[in-house]
């Protein structure tokens, strides 16, 4: 019995990394719209600042529906921390994520060159929680998830299920076991609670305090936190996160932007409408 039991282990084991793989498979066709300039990103960039990608695999597509959002995907900025002691690799890890298939581990900023993205900062965040943060995720790279349950990553093959908006963000709970966990933000979400740093709204209706509105905005807070269900846009609508744009951090002037003239073309002037496509 025991041997058949391995037997089933390791064909479940099988099946499901292939799945997860088939998952991060890219789609065709994904171009950004404005991708930063990596130079620019790297000297923006805080340790404990999230990056959020706007990601082209196949479960990209899944999340970002789920969840009414551009970002399907999100890393912490560790900095230097994982600088290699001889410092001669420049394009040494720098973000450390979680991947479906792959667990915790640190990829170089160079990763997402060709994606859109934005930085969310946390405010206010102290250098000693700061570097907890960090801390917490380094320490936890090499952890791995268990890809036996199928049924978690079978959903993410149909990217858009027929059902209400309502009810969309809740199927990323369904089963709530490792692929699930593998998928969300849960762990820098985790991160930053261990500092008690927060991400979303409280539930209070004390006057003056930031809160959610509705009964069922409430809910839905309080069912995230209890499944640890947190996805990339929840950084992003954080009242606790600021966007910060990369262009806009270091002195953007409009007045020396170069546009493309046609010949005897009168220069654009602000204001102008382009002509119309008909």
């Amino acid at each position: 019995m025991t041997e058949a039991r391995d037997m089933t282990d390791t064909l479940m084991d099988r099946l499901g990394r292939f799945l997860a793989r088939r998952l991060q498979s890219a789609n065709p066709g994904y171009e950004p719209y404005t991708p930063s300039d990596p130079q620019t990103l790297l000297r923006t960039l805080q340790p404990g600042d999230i990056l959020l990608v706007e990601g082209n695999q196949k479960i990209s597509a899944a999340i970002k529906y789920l969840t009414q959002s551009t970002w399907s995907h999100a890393a912490l900025y560790v900095g230097e921390a994982l600088k290699p002691a001889d410092g001669e690799d420049t394009d040494f890890p720098r973000l450390v994520e979680v991947n479906l298939g792959e667990g915790c581990v640190a990829v170089p900023l160079s990763k997402y060159t060709r994606f859109n993205t934005r930085i969310c900062r946390p405010v206010g965040l102290t250098p000693e929680d700061r570097k907890t943060v960090v801390s917490y995720m380094v320490e936890r790279l090499g952890v791995r998830y268990d890809m036996k349950n199928i049924l978690d990553m079978l959903r993410y093959f149909f990217p858009t299920p027929p059902v209400p908006v309502r009810w969309r963000r809740r199927m990323i709970a369904f089963g709530s076991g490792d692929p699930t966990r593998a998928i969300c933000s849960s762990m820098i979400a985790q991160a930053f609670q261990s500092v008690k740093y927060p991400i979303l709204p409280e539930i209070t209706r004390a006057p003056g305090r930031q809160r959610a509105d509705s009964d069922y905005s409430r809910r839905e807070i309080l069912h995230i936190r209890h499944h640890s269900l947190f996805a990339p846009r929840d950084f992003d609508l954080s009242p606790y996160f600021r966007v910060v744009k990369p262009t806009l951090e270091y002195g953007f002037d409009y007045k020396r932007l170069e546009w493309s003239q046609k010949a005897g073309e009168e220069p654009a002037q602000s204001g102008d409408l382009p002509p119309s496509a008909n």
